[in-house]
């Protein structure tokens, strides 16, 4: 029975919980069967064989890391010079019926929060922040950080991020937020910022365990990787994401066969791909859904039938707080994206100016609500 509390497109939303029911494709680590070393040592044994054997399997990898990467602007800027055949734009017009913009249909969202108080959640490489070639440069605009900020003197605001915390906060700056870095796994809710219920600092870190692992990863992936032009490594504390963004692709597969060199000896952390990145986290039953969850029962929200929770990003790993709300029946998920793909989100916005001004929206439309005493 389809939960009628959804916030979901009006145009046939039971294609689009179809499409929701199907999870993206993401090769991890399986998670093991028994515990001991005889487990670890049946793990490693059955990657390693998937290396060095397992042609197919290497370029079912290759292949995601080709469909999860943003199609690069030189390519983009040539294929809008040649004619989009019609079946590309009756997919794309099927799509965009099942996934309509959050702008154009803004009034009608707003219409479905009556009564019920926002909870914002953002993601920020590529929600906030363009996608860059330089992770230590993806800086967001000072119009984008005054637009957040603004965002969150009028609803409970949190960012969820695979960056770690740390790193997160020097790029936003800003106090009035709740921060969730490495995906969810380092979480923190501060004392006396505006919502918070709890009386004291929560730090909430379910994969603490894992540091001295991800620590030692990091440095045998440092050396496995730096011959290969373009590769960065990046420690996000409790992940370490290998950016491939200025790797030549026919040095894909080198980069994977190093990662998986390493990783052979790690049978408790699995890969994940994500935009020109993949990302080595814990297998623990614990992502961006997981953490959305966590800070709404954090700041007092998490039964409550009156809360709307909504969740803007544009990478795989947002998938999880997506599907998150999809299942809870009450929450808005939207894509950033500028073409057409698989998710569990019910609308979309193309890039971080549509962001910009989804958030401004909301900010003025908080405000008429308060002048009008709709509130």
């Amino acid at each position: 029975m389809t939960n009628q509390n959804v916030v979901v497109p009006e145009a046939t939303p039971a294609i689009t919980v179809a499409a929701a029911a199907k999870p993206p494709v993401l090769f991890p680590y399986p998670p093991p069967r028994g515990g001991g070393a005889s487990a670890a040592a049946a793990i490693r044994k059955k990657h390693l064989s998937q290396v060095e054997l397992g042609e197919s399997w290497t370029n079912a990898w290759l292949e995601s890391m080709k469909t999860s990467s943003p199609i690069h602007a030189k390519v983009a800027a040539s294929a809008a010079a040649v004619p989009i055949i019609e079946r590309e734009q009756n997919e794309h017009s099927a799509w965009i019926v099942r996934h309509p913009s959050a702008l154009s249909k803004f009034e009608q969202l707003m219409k479905a929060t009556k009564g019920k108080q926002i909870v914002m959640f953002l993601d920020y490489d590529g929600t906030l922040s363009p996608i860059v070639d330089d992770p230590d440069s993806a800086f967001m605009s000072d119009a984008m950080r005054a637009a957040v900020k603004e965002v969150a003197g009028c609803f409970p605001t949190a960012i969820v991020s695979g960056r770690c915390r740390s790193k997160l906060f020097d790029f936003v700056k800003l106090t009035e937020l709740y921060y969730a870095g490495s995906h969810g796994m380092d979480i923190e809710v501060r004392k006396g910022t505006k919502y918070t219920k709890k009386k004291k600092t929560v730090l909430f870190q379910p994969a603490s365990e894992f540091l001295p692992m991800i620590k030692k990863v990091h440095k045998a992936l440092s050396k496995k990787t730096k011959p290969i032009p373009g590769a960065k490594l990046e420690n996000n504390k409790f992940c370490v994401s290998v950016h491939f963004r200025c790797v030549d692709e026919k040095n894909w597969r080198v980069l994977l066969e190093q990662v998986w060199l390493v990783l052979k000896e790690y049978p408790m952390l699995r890969i994940t791909p994500g935009r020109k990145v993949l990302e080595i986290r814990p297998i623990i039953k614990w992502d961006k859904g997981s953490a959305l969850q966590f800070l709404l029962d954090s700041l007092g929200f998490a039964d409550s039938k009156n809360v709307l929770p909504v969740y803007i990003g544009d990478d795989l790993t947002d998938e999880d707080a997506f599907k998150v709300l999809r299942d809870r029946g009450r929450g808005i998920g939207i894509l950033v994206s500028e073409f057409p793909k698989e998710t569990n989100a019910s609308y979309f916005l193309r890039r971080p100016s549509e962001v910009m001004e989804f958030l401004l929206r909301l900010v003025e439309w908080k405000r008429l609500s308060l002048e009008d005493g709709l509130e």
